[in-house]
């Protein structure tokens, strides 16, 4: 186990959220999955208490807390990709599967996580500076998911 791990608190779908994550996202994997010894406030014994999972390489623990916590957009994965392809299998996995849209490359799982699908090409053109940064970052804003080519576009001027 990891020396600093990930917890998210879900109400009662670690399991299916780590496994969907790992349907989805490359060098993700659910490793143990641990049940509850006994009854407790919100299950029984036998239910799924944690789950170990990596989602791109990062450990991750997903407790099933039950309803009193809830996920925010203080926390989010951000997720590097390389084209439109993979910035689309992405988004459309996360929203497809009864997430939502937000803005500038954010989206949020059906269990309430929030992911930044951000393509590379954006991330360097914030790097650039300047008015290529100004130019790209403008062109973000008006974006619900990234438009890989737009924002080439808009980099070039």
């Amino acid at each position: 186990m990891a020396k600093n791990t990930i917890c998210l608190w879900y109400d009662k779908d670690a399991e299916t959220a780590a496994r969907f994550y790992a349907e989805t996202f490359p060098q993700s994997s659910v490793g143990a999955v641990h049940r509850a010894p006994t009854d407790y406030p919100s299950g029984k014994a036998g239910d799924v208490i944690t789950v170990e999972f990596t989602v791109a390489g990062v450990p991750c623990i997903g407790l099933n807390g039950g309803p009193t916590f809830k996920q925010t957009e203080a926390f989010s994965f951000q997720i590097a990709t390389d084209d439109q392809q993979e910035t689309d299998r992405y988004w459309n996995a996360i929203v497809g599967n009864g997430g939502q849209e937000s803005a500038c490359g954010w989206c949020k799982d059906k269990w309430g996580v929030s992911w930044q699908i951000t393509p590379r090409v954006l991330t360097e053109a914030m790097a650039a500076g300047g008015d290529e940064a100004k130019r790209a970052f403008e062109a973000m804003m008006k974006m619900k998911k990234i438009d890989v080519a737009a924002i080439e576009a808009a980099r070039r001027g």
